[in-house]
């Protein structure tokens, strides 16, 4: 009995340290692995470091280019020389706002040095472009480039101050990232806060710089010049849809939220049809109920109408709606549905019917039973309004001479046409061939010079331009 209990003694002893060693064992393999972990993460923290790290000052470097060759600008003497100081200008502020977005600051001080850097590059190429054509800069012109260069310099003394923040280990681009509005307010030197306060002081006057390029009135004040109207509540943009798809055809109408934030602030739906399952996704702006995009989307088994009817069915929609006076410009027709732009028109003085391409309208027909399926009216509720023609244009003849000799001119318009900068240009708009290519050519209705030129797509699927 007594040899008995001692063996069993031994073999509880035996599994007892085989638990043991298996705990150690376990402890060693999550010790292993933590610290595997802690140095794969210090391993990234550092990388991104040192990404951010580059970033940063070759956004100091290219900050201190733009800076360099503004002032270049301003004792440049030639219109050749001009235009290849200011192509380096928007090079550099084009690559510094690209260094910009790499940088993980979330901060409105930072918003409006992207912002800057952009109109910079925009304005500079649009300033180079009339230096290419034998133009020299007006007194204006360089009015305004004397005060980017202010700016840009303030801006460059700025980052060396923030540059310093960095380095003496102040702020951290880790803190930066997760609370970059915080960080910035809390731990940025007093001297580099106050200096940032004074550049968006004088960002405000910058702002209002007012000349044909990224610095036009329309684009600093971000006005939406067609979305009319008083504010509506959820309640009232539920009976706006119900009104656009018919109630009858609808089943239930969920709301997704408010965006405050969008570009034109909306209530966001998805809409159940009572026909399929398909959800349609539709957004009401806040301001005056307009509805700034829905899609919807069915199976279209059999064409049933032509495009010609598709467009009248679109056009009565658009009047219905409040949209006259539009003009059908391209379409493209897929899987039985029939997508149309139209183009806004009002006639000028002498009774001449002006299209304007900026006020853009698309919407989307079935060619089954003619139903409208989608609308998208950004473009109209960003820019319409209406427009006040000069008088001082050239003739339509006089346009015809800038063109190419070869192009077989088959219809003219008068045009305006958004630009790159989301300005405006009053046209001459000429359609022709050149063997079996087509081409939309824009000649400026004020200055006589080459302005745009599309080549027409016609495909099975329809007419595009590119």
């Amino acid at each position: 009995m007594m040899m008995e209990n001692k063996y069993a003694k031994g073999k509880i002893t035996n599994k007892m340290a085989m638990i043991i060693i298996a705990i150690i064992l376990a402890i060693s393999v999550v010790s292993a692995i933590i610290y595997y972990a802690y140095q794969e993460t210090k391993r990234y923290i550092t990388a991104s470091e040192n990404k951010y790290n580059m970033s940063f000052f070759e956004l100091v470097d290219y900050v201190q280019n733009v800076e360099t060759y503004l002032a270049k600008t301003l004792i440049s003497t030639t219109p050749e020389h001009g235009a290849e100081t200011l192509t380096n200008v928007w090079r550099e502020a084009s690559v510094a706002q690209s260094c910009l977005s790499q940088l993980p600051i979330n901060s409105h001080e930072l918003e409006n040095t992207s912002r800057f850097l952009n109109q910079v590059s925009d304005y500079s190429y649009s300033l180079s472009r009339k230096n290419i054509a034998g133009e020299a800069l007006s007194q204006e012109d360089l009015k305004n480039i004397k005060e980017l260069h202010t700016y840009s310099l303030e801006l460059e003394n700025i980052l060396n101050q923030l540059s310093e923040d960095l380095n003496s280990g102040r702020i951290k681009w880790g803190e930066l990232q997760s609370d970059g509005t915080k960080a910035f307010a809390t731990q940025v030197s007093s001297i580099t806060k106050d200096s940032f306060s004074t550049l968006e002081e004088n960002f405000h006057e910058y702002a209002g710089l007012i000349y044909d390029g990224a610095f036009s009135e329309h684009i600093t004040t971000a006005e939406k010049k067609g979305l009319t109207g008083e504010d509506i509540n959820e309640e009232k943009a539920k009976e706006i849809i119900k009104k656009f798809y018919g109630e009858d055809k609808i089943e239930k109408i969920d709301s997704n939220g408010f965006s405050e934030n969008a570009e034109i602030p909306s209530f966001d739906f998805n809409v159940k049809m009572k026909e399929n399952d398909n959800l349609a996704t539709i957004s009401v702006a806040k301001k005056g109920g307009h509805i700034i995009f829905a899609n919807y989307n069915k199976e279209v088994k059999t064409e049933t109408i032509s495009q010609e009817k598709a467009n009248e069915i679109a056009k009565e929609f658009l009047n219905n709606n409040g949209y006259a006076n539009m003009k059908e410009t391209y379409y493209l027709k897929q899987n039985g549905i029939v997508t149309i732009n139209y183009a806004f028109t009002q006639n000028n003085e002498q009774g001449q019917q002006v299209i304007i391409y900026p006020d853009l309208i698309k919407v989307k027909v079935a060619l089954d039973d003619g139903s409208v399926l989608g609308i998208e009216t950004s473009g109209y509720l960003n820019s319409h309004t209406t427009r006040t023609f000069t008088n001082n244009i050239i003739s339509k003849e006089k346009a015809k001479e800038v063109l190419n000799k070869d192009l077989q001119v088959e219809s003219e318009n008068l045009a305006i046409i958004p630009t790159k900068w989301n300005t405006e240009v009053f046209c001459w708009e000429f359609k022709g061939k050149v063997d079996d290519n087509e081409f939309l050519v824009y000649i400026n209705a004020e200055t006589g010079k080459e302005e745009d030129i599309l080549i027409i797509l016609n495909t099975p699927e329809g007419t595009l331009t590119h």
